[in-house]
């Protein structure tokens, strides 16, 4: 994959971290088309939304860069892939409804971009 290719990746992976801290920021509204619970104390809904909001701007940053940083690449892949793996756990727990398995399928989806991209730069 492309330098200039990947940088697309890494704006798409932006705003879709943009739509999820926005879910996670209102669960009782946005946060149900994820099938997030509706009844979340507001400070760890503001704390997710920040933090899924400033793993979005490293992907804006990292798309800026003259040169793409590697080992953030390799840190975003792992924590797409993690939130992926959590996610359907929780399911698997009966803690979530499967349509948040497909909501997090998107951080499946930017995690193996992310790992190719690794793979074939190395």
């Amino acid at each position: 994959m492309s330098n200039s290719h990947f940088r697309r990746v890494l704006w798409a992976s932006a705003v879709f971290n943009l739509g999820g801290a926005i879910a996670f920021g209102f669960p009782a509204t946005v946060g149900q088309l994820m099938g997030l619970p509706a009844e979340v104390p507001a400070l760890y809904r503001a704390l997710m939304a920040l933090f899924v909001l400033m793993f979005g701007g490293s992907y804006a940053w990292l798309a800026l860069q003259p040169q793409i940083v590697r080992p953030m690449v390799g840190f975003a892949a792992i924590g797409k892939a993690s939130v992926f793996v959590v996610i359907t756990a929780f399911w698997l727990l009966g803690s979530l409804p499967l349509l948040s398995v497909v909501a997090a399928s998107g951080d499946l989806a930017f995690a193996a971009l992310f790992f190719h991209w690794l793979r074939s730069t190395s």
